[in-house]
């Protein structure tokens, strides 16, 4: 397992090589050492979930409010199209986002920094994602950007997805933007991992 730096500041991508066979595969998807080097420490991981979506599903844009979650999310089955969006105000790359495919053929992983929101697109029939959350999940938190956002303009690869209804509903940011300072502070915390 090794890393590397995300085009945002503070995300970071993990790669695992997969060890396979005529049986199958074995991967390592979390290494103390590694992470601890990337500026995580995985004792801090407090809650993992994982979802199950069919194809054409979009979940997100969601994160949590006051720096409360980061999350290292992997694709165990299938593949998604992963996207990332920088809400914090101090950032140099506020309002920035990125974009990784996960699947189970590569399987990479990437560190969602608190102060983000992200999201992803099933691309294969099923996909199953995993989340290593470093916080429990406070519902009065949870914080939601529309996915289609047209000042966002995110390069979705479908244009018609399944949405639950609350990603239906999610507000446009620029009905949450005056929040960001007062959700996320106006100074990067001390305790922001580097990458």
């Amino acid at each position: 397992m090794r890393f590397r730096a995300g085009a945002l500041d503070d995300v970071v991508v993990f790669e695992s090589e997969a060890h396979a066979d005529d049986r199958g595969y074995f991967v390592r998807t979390l290494d103390a050492d590694v992470l601890r080097d990337a500026g995580l420490d995985h004792r801090t991981f407090a809650e993992e979930s994982q979802s199950r979506s069919r194809g054409g599903v979009v979940r997100g844009l969601h994160g949590r409010k006051h720096l409360s979650e980061g999350k290292l999310v992997r694709c165990a089955r299938g593949a998604i199209f992963e996207i990332l969006v920088d809400l914090r105000p101090w950032s140099s790359t506020f309002l920035q986002h990125d974009t990784i495919v996960l699947d189970d053929v590569d399987h990479r992983q990437v560190w969602v920094p608190p102060g983000f929101v992200h999201g992803f697109a099933v691309l294969s029939d099923f996909a199953d994602v995993c989340y290593h959350m470093d916080a429990p999940h406070v519902p009065g938190l949870d914080l939601a950007i529309a996915w289609d956002d047209p000042d966002l303009a995110l390069p979705w690869p479908v244009t018609d997805p399944v949405l639950s209804e609350r990603d239906r509903s999610a507000p446009l940011l620029a009905a949450v933007r005056a929040e960001l300072p007062r959700w996320f502070g106006g100074q990067p915390p001390s305790s922001t991992p580097t990458g």
